[in-house]
């Protein structure tokens, strides 16, 4: 199996691969095991998504990023509209898991790829030559 490399015309953009799910090598729908978690490779080609170091830190600035949004738009409706609170709860939950779990899989999906395609790997620290 050959290595088409980053960049190549079937690699997609950073910003599909996270909404489709896609292989950053050759594009295939094979991305993603369940809603936000990695496979382990891709069935089509065999890049191994396990060698790259996405992390949590999506997690936590669009937890951060989208209660805030949610947080604003329900203290909004409250003083607009005093719905009771059971409203509050069947609007907001959903609303809340679906914009973190939606955009953590796009921002998993984008880091992933700009990984591939800038060939990122862990940072080290060489000793100076002297």
């Amino acid at each position: 199996m050959t290595d088409s490399g980053p960049g190549t015309p079937s690699a997609p953009a950073p910003v599909e691969a996270g909404l489709k799910g896609l292989c950053p090598r050759c594009g295939a729908r094979t991305l993603f095991a369940g809603v936000v978690r990695f496979a382990p490779k891709c069935r089509a080609c065999g890049l191994d998504f396990e060698r790259f170091n996405v992390g949590d830190g999506p997690a936590a600035f669009l937890t951060l990023g989208i209660g805030a949004i949610i947080t604003i738009l329900a203290v909004w409706v409250e003083l607009a509209f005093e719905p009771p609170i059971w409203v509050h709860i069947i609007l907001w939950v959903p609303l809340t898991l679906a914009g973190v779990l939606g955009a953590l899989r796009l921002a998993k999906g984008m880091l992933i790829t700009l990984e591939y395609r800038n060939a990122a790997r862990e940072g080290r620290i060489t000793p100076p030559s002297e």
